[in-house]
Parts: C-alpha cells; structure tokens; sequence
C-alpha cells in the first residue's frame, strides 16, 4: 500500500499570546434527557468530528459507573449563536455511548454490557431491571456550556478550549479541530477541493488528518491577508474559517476558480515534484508558490508558459534568502511577507 509522504509545517508548535472573554455556566442534564436532545440535534456532532472510538468494554464501564451511582467527568459544550444547538466540545465518547445503549446498538452488534458486574453483564437498556433503568434514566451529566463573548467574529476561543481538552491517546490535528468548530459550507468545500486531478497527482495518497485542506485554506488565507499578517498563523487560519464559513465574504466561485486555474498552472509546469525539498513537501514553498502564481494569474490574464515557470521556480528555490524564511520559524512575519514578496517578484513577469 502505498504511504503518505511526509509535510514539512514546523507551524504546528507554534503558541499565541491571547485574551478572551468567554461566558460559562454549568448545566445538568438527566441521561434521558441527554438521549434526546442528541436525537434531535439539539446537542450537535457536527458533519466531521472524532469518529466513535470506544471499544465495547470501555463504553460498558461507563454505563456501568452510571448505573452504580459513580461520578463521571462532565462535558464541554459551546452555544452556537443562529441555532441555539449545543456542539460537543469535549465528551462526545461518553455522550455518544449513552445514545448508543439507549438505542441499543454497538457497530453493527446489539449494545449488551461486557466486562461489568455479574448481575449486569449482557444486559442491554431494555433488559435492565426496572430500578436500574431508572436510576439511570435519573443519573446526572454536568455539563460547562461556553460562548465567547470577545472578540465577536469568530469563535477562536472555542478552538483554544478544544486544543487544550483534546489530550487523548491520538489527538485531533489543528484542521480537524477546525472542522468541528467552523463545520458549515466552507468546511466541505475544502474537503471537495483536494479532489481536483492537478491536486491529487501532487499529492498522491490522501492525507487521513486533514492537513491538505489545511494547506489549501493557508493558501486562501495567505493570499489575501498576507499583508497584514501578523503572527500566528493558527489564529489567521481560525479567523480566515470563522468569518467564510457560509462564504460570507468570499464566494465560493471566486475560491474555485482561483485555486484551480493556480494548482493547474503549477502541475503543468513542475509536476508531482512541486513544492518539496527533497521528498518532504514543504508548506512555506507551496503557500509562497501558490500565492505568486496566483497573483501573476490574476494580474496577467495571458497563459503562463510552463518552461519560464519551471525556470523562475528553480531560481527561487535556490535563493539563500527565500530557503532561510521556508525552513525554521516559517510562521513569523518576517519570513510570511518575506518568501511571498519574493515569490511574486519572481513570477510577475512571466
């Protein structure tokens, strides 16, 4: 089978320096009222999130500590504003596992409780005794309901609690938290776009954690607010998803055909080699790239021929001063506005 290469970010370490004002309270919700407002959307998993992990015997231990009276961790969970539904910030395995045995299903297998105390094992939610089931019914979920307050275009804050609850055993990459926090049009766009033939010869085997579309949305990002950039990028990301995710100020057209007609270009001019060092794509080469080829493109509407591309490509990729902004502390704003200017300059003219 063939392997993911390997991407070059060292932007995944990076720390902000930030301030929020975020409004909490405390909620407790019977697990049959949990049940239910899962089932109606009311607490929402949104389109892409963590899928249910869990393993039969550990979902069956946290029923069982329910059954018994036994405190369990509370959840996190954020108000969206247009809707009122509740997104599931932290606890979906234990929210989910309560839906499933309520429903009474595991995978494809009947929910029947394993590895618990002799008089509940193999027992589904139907099969419980009528006093279990009730103090079941009747157990209490705590949960920290969040909204941010300040600043009021995005919900980054959202994002900065989810990073910091998200310590399982294979935590969610940055733009898989960014799918679950900013789900919506855009988000499925992105994951439409690392479906373009030009895009997937580059690229080859599908990236399982999402960092293509990470990449793609760093390109938009980049291309329009690079000049005001200002470290870090993670949270130039965050408010690039929060304030387009219905394509409130970009539409979706223009984000098409502007990433199409640029990956094209590249692909005809440089191939399944483009963007790396090596064998590692590097993401500060492929948004600098991206972005000059994209500008030339969209000054210039005459077809760039595909040798002078390859030949101003290999220059600048050979430059003391541009491989020094794409190889450490790439997401400063130095090296941001430096490898991009240099880009642009070396692509405008032909």
């Amino acid at each position: 089978m063939e392997e993911e290469f390997e991407i070059y970010d060292d932007t995944i370490s990076e720390n902000e320096e930030f301030r929020y004002s975020i409004t909490s309270y405390g909620a407790d919700y019977t697990l049959d009222s949990v049940v239910n407002r899962i089932e109606t959307e009311k607490i929402f998993v949104p389109p892409f999130q963590r899928q249910y992990v869990w393993t039969n015997i550990q979902a069956s231990r946290f029923i069982e500590s329910l059954i018994l009276g036994l405190p369990v961790p509370g959840v996190f969970l954020s108000k969206e504003n247009e809707t009122g539904r509740l997104l599931i910030v932290d606890g979906q395995q234990r929210m989910l596992s309560i839906a499933n045995f309520y429903k009474g299903v595991f995978g494809e297998k009947k929910f029947r409780l394993k590895n618990v105390q002799p008089d509940l094992e193999g027992l589904t939610y139907d099969t419980l005794k009528e006093a279990d089931r009730n103090r079941l019914d009747d157990s209490i979920l705590h949960a920290t309901i969040i909204k941010q307050e300040t600043p009021d275009d995005d919900e980054s804050s959202i994002y900065m609690v989810f990073e910091r609850l998200n310590t399982g055993g294979t935590p969610l990459q940055p733009q898989e938290i960014r799918a679950c926090i900013y789900y919506g049009p855009f988000n499925e766009f992105l994951s439409e776009l690392v479906e373009f033939p030009a895009w997937r010869q580059i690229f080859g085997v599908a990236n399982r954690r999402m960092k293509e579309q990470e990449l793609i949305l760093r390109f938009f990002t980049l291309y329009y607010h690079y000049s005001e950039y200002k470290k870090v990028l993670k949270s130039s990301l965050n408010q690039f998803m929060g304030t387009n995710r219905k394509f409130e100020r970009y539409p979706q057209a223009d984000l098409e055909y502007l990433f199409t007609t640029t990956i094209s270009t590249i692909y005809s001019a440089l191939g399944s080699n483009a963007f790396r060092i090596g064998n590692r794509l590097n993401a500060a080469i492929f948004d600098s790239v991206m972005i000059g080829v994209a500008k030339r493109l969209v000054n210039n509407s005459s077809p760039i021929d595909s040798s002078r591309l390859k030949e101003e490509y290999d220059t600048l990729i050979l430059q003391p001063a541009f491989l020094s902004y794409v190889q450490s502390g790439t997401s400063s704003e130095a090296s941001v506005k430096g490898r991009i200017s240099m880009s642009i300059e070396a692509f405008n003219s032909i």
